[in-house]
């Protein structure tokens, strides 16, 4: 265990607040564990050290937010969350997975590209079926660069705020300028319809004029994911403003072998054959209805056992997820 005079240093530099030496004194525990040969009992210590920083780091980023009588509002307007989600954690076809190694790797050069007049991507529409990846794409995006995510409901946006949804979309991108994240406009067809659709209201059509204007100006080191379930619906002026479009289409059959092994592959016996038979009969499926049958697989084992728990079972679920026609 820690020697005492580590921990009483640890007690009291948490007494006064100093996070610089209680973080120093933790690592130095730590290691300490590590060369003692407590190699699981020093990794945990480290990854709670790592969470506290992020926890720590959330709340002194918050207080960077603009807080002028206007901007108090942004509670309101934008959903905070500071995700876990890894890229080796999406099952994605090698087009898609190159386009968000892309992405990263220009954001985590961002200073150096903007030294040469350059700029990286950072406008991004994500297009595609419900479940297959879009919102997942953000979370990993703000894990990956260390920023925080916010979602924009804009459908909320609209008629929460009937009359002033210009106003609060823009200050939404005037934090954007203050505050790097990644933000990220869910359900975006709710403004981004077509301006020549009759039977569109005036609010909508304001919205959508408004968004087409700061998204052409915004210059933020912030980046911008905006997702739709229904692309066509779109207003055609929308796709030149962003720098990539990107399409996540419904998960292929190798994908979905792929995404069982990974879930499931130890709670099998043959499982080769077992996972290739359920592939093919998840076709159709995304990958939220993958996760949903593997989740309810893996509690009606904790639940009722493993004899219980068999390949007719599996595909009761698998059916279930399907639609109806």
């Amino acid at each position: 265990m820690a020697a005492a005079e580590q921990i009483k240093s640890l007690i009291k530099s948490f007494s006064d607040g100093d996070d610089s030496r209680f973080y120093a004194t933790a690592m130095q525990i730590a290691a300490a564990e590590a060369r003692k040969g407590r190699q699981e009992l020093a990794e945990e210590l480290k990854k709670l050290i790592k969470d506290s920083r992020k926890s720590k780091l959330d709340i002194s980023s918050l207080k960077n937010l603009p807080v002028n009588a206007a901007q108090k509002e942004l509670n309101d307007l934008l959903e905070f969350t500071r995700p876990d989600d890894k890229l080796k954690d999406m099952v994605l076809n090698d087009k898609l997975k190159k386009i968000i190694i892309r992405i990263l790797d220009e954001q985590k050069q961002i200073e150096k590209l903007r030294q040469h007049n350059l700029f990286p991507r950072k406008k991004l529409l994500l297009t595609g079926p419900p479940g297959c990846g879009k919102t997942m794409t953000a979370r990993v995006l703000s894990n990956e660069l260390g920023i925080p995510l916010f979602v924009i409901r804009l459908d909320g946006l609209i008629s929460r705020y009937m009359g002033e949804s210009n106003v609060k979309l823009r200050l939404v991108f005037d934090t954007m300028k203050e505050f790097r994240a990644v933000y990220l406009f869910d359900e975006f067809d709710s403004i981004g319809t077509t301006r020549n659709q009759g039977n569109d209201v005036g609010e909508i059509k304001r919205v959508l004029n408004s968004f087409l204007l700061q998204i052409e100006k915004d210059e933020s080191n912030s980046l911008i994911i905006a997702a739709t379930n229904m692309p066509e619906n779109l207003d055609e002026a929308l796709f030149r403003r962003f720098d990539d479009i990107i399409n996540y289409p419904l998960p292929t059959e190798e994908q979905i072998y792929q995404f069982y092994k990974k879930e499931l592959n130890d709670k099998l016996s043959d499982s080769h054959t077992i996972l290739l038979n359920l592939s093919k009969q998840s076709i159709g499926l995304n990958f939220s209805d993958l996760k949903r049958v593997c989740e309810d697989f893996l509690k009606n084992i904790l639940i009722y056992g493993e004899e219980k728990s068999n390949l007719e079972f599996i595909t009761e679920i698998i059916n279930s997820r399907k639609k109806p026609y």
